[in-house]
């Protein structure tokens, strides 16, 4: 045990000595500052008197929506759920939540996990190839270690990159947004889920919605990391690993609008947020099923990254 902790350590100071690394940290702080300011600046005050007007005036739109014959399903159920919250709020007088409030833009800066996932694509793809580029795979080789702890060791590094990540991401943002725009109050955040609208906390909810997107970012990571050690190339695990990133997930939605297998593709269950905002993707899909699903491309991606390195010659 005692070896696979100095292993790690070794991959972290490898990770941390380089000046790249830094920079992605430096970016990711620049990222979640910029996105304080211009939401700020540009977001408007919605914290006024007629917001009940309001809501009625959108609840008009939704009921125009569901009446339609032309709207698709998906959007009829976008509308459907947006309407019984709309209600809900009406009923029991809860505004909502305030553009310029910490929770709204805590809300926006999670949407920066998709920045981590690109910079720990980066580190563990190249946890591997890198030591068959500079020829000190062989170094590591010599070493009374197995390979697979050798291998243990490089992905459980770029996974605490990713966490430290994640962990600073969410320091800075809630900093930031405590100094922009102050305490956010006690206003719940309403979703609709089982065929009704729940009052959720807003500090769980923010931290359901970071801890959900870090899915996305651990399976990402694991995936670049198996090609990076199948095929021993850095720029190919970054590249495949980044086109899948979005172009997986819009060629996931289009499917899903029309058949329902495509709820056993990966894209469709790496965003978990979904359950907790209630607009599942494909109707039917539950917590435990995509979960299920993650494990199973989970177990996959690591178990053909074990074999490859463990059974190929990698010191040729």
């Amino acid at each position: 045990m005692g070896n696979i902790f100095k292993l790690i350590q070794n991959e972290n100071m490898k990770i941390y000595r380089r000046v790249s690394t830094w920079i992605m940290l430096a970016i990711l702080v620049v990222a979640a500052v910029i996105v304080g300011i211009v939401t700020n600046i540009t977001a408007s005050d919605t914290s006024d008197e007629n917001w009940k007007q309001n809501l009625q005036e959108q609840n008009e739109m939704y009921k125009a929506e569901l009446a339609s014959e032309d709207q698709p399903d998906m959007v009829k159920n976008i509308s459907e759920k947006e309407l019984a919250i709309n209600e809900y709020r009406l009923e029991h007088d809860i505004a909502p939540v305030d553009s310029k409030s910490i929770w709204t833009y805590m809300g926006y800066t999670a949407e920066i996990v998709s920045l981590i996932t690109l910079f720990t694509v980066v580190v563990g793809a190249s946890s591997v190839a890198s030591e068959f580029t500079w020829g000190t795979i062989k170094l590591l080789l010599i070493r009374p270690v197995s390979r697979a702890k050798i291998l243990l060791s490089k992905y459980l590094a770029t996974i605490l990159f990713a966490l430290f990540s994640l962990v600073l991401l969410f320091v800075v943002s809630f900093l930031v947004g405590s100094i922009l725009f102050g305490g956010g109050g006690s206003t719940p955040h309403l979703v609709y889920k089982d065929g009704g609208v729940h009052e959720v906390h807003m500090v769980s909810h923010i931290l359901g919605i970071f801890g959900l997107k870090s899915i996305n970012l651990i399976m990402m990571s694991t995936f670049a990391f198996m090609i990076s050690t199948i095929f021993r190339n850095s720029g190919l695990a970054i590249g495949l690993a980044i086109f899948l990133m979005f172009a997986g997930v819009n060629a996931t939605v289009l499917l899903a609008m029309k058949f329902d297998w495509a709820k056993y593709i990966l894209f469709a269950n790496t965003d978990l947020s979904q359950y907790l905002t209630g607009y599942v993707l494909v109707e039917g899909m539950t917590m435990t099923f995509s979960i299920i699903m993650l494990i199973i491309y989970f177990v996959i991606f690591n178990a053909l990254t074990w074999f490859v390195f463990t059974k190929r010659d990698v010191a040729a």
